[in-house]
């Protein structure tokens, strides 16, 4: 009898442990790439995989955030700031549904840094059923080289070199003016273009997708040339 029981305790803790189905996070890269001083939005996708609905609570934000940064979790047009409301942030998920209202913002700080952090969420009525949300960010401090036109002033893209997104600060003197980014490889074949919104004040770029090397962007204003500037892609 007791080698009976043995056998059936040995079988028992070898068998998988089957819990409820994790959230998942369908939001990949989660990226945060920008200069001193700015803040950055991004959107988080996450799905309950399950027939239950569920509450989950943050426990945990690890990481290594700077002083002069705030890591805000929104969820639909509520906010909370990471360092100071943590406890109060929960997130209820009706069965298998696909949550979409849900963001990150970072306010990258006044130095110039790179590292990463997660979120640690935990069901409220099962501590082993949790999820995480990782980032990674990187803040830049750009060369002050702004070229000044008068019907627009435009910075210098940053980071450079990049290997995701890149991004050019400019602003419009005269909103009529019709403005616009010009990218070439080396050689001078044309890449991409893009059309500069008076009613903006930062292009984004992603240059994930060109193969590494040196490319060169221009500035047109009413079709014309105003100045050209190097960009490097790495992987």
């Amino acid at each position: 009898m007791k080698n009976i029981l043995a056998l059936i305790t040995c079988i028992f803790f070898m068998l998988p442990i089957v819990g409820e189905a994790q959230v998942r996070v369908l939001s990949e890269n989660i990226e945060f790439s920008g200069k001193i001083g700015t803040s950055q939005r991004q959107s988080l996708i996450i799905q309950n995989e399950s027939d239950q609905a569920k509450v989950y609570s943050l426990k945990f934000l690890r990481g290594n955030i700077g002083s002069s940064q705030n890591v805000k979790i929104c969820i639909e047009e509520k906010c909370y700031n990471l360092k100071k409301d943590l406890s109060k942030v929960k997130l209820t998920l009706q069965p298998n549904e696909i949550f979409t209202d849900l963001y990150l913002e970072v306010d990258l700080g006044i130095s110039e840094l790179r590292g990463s952090f997660d979120l640690h969420f935990a069901n409220t009525e099962n501590a082993r059923d949790v999820f995480f949300v990782e980032a990674v960010y990187e803040v830049f401090n750009p060369v002050d080289d702004e070229t000044n036109h008068k019907d627009i002033s435009l910075g210098s893209i940053y980071p450079n070199p990049s290997n995701r997104i890149a991004q050019i600060d400019y602003e419009f003197k005269n909103p009529n003016a019709s403005a616009k980014i010009s990218i070439n490889s080396f050689i001078g074949n044309p890449v991409a273009e893009y059309e500069l919104d008076p009613l903006q004040r930062t292009l984004v770029i992603n240059v994930a997708d060109l193969n590494p090397g040196v490319y060169f962007y221009t500035l047109f204003v009413d079709n014309k040339n105003i100045v050209t500037k190097k960009l490097v892609v790495k992987k």
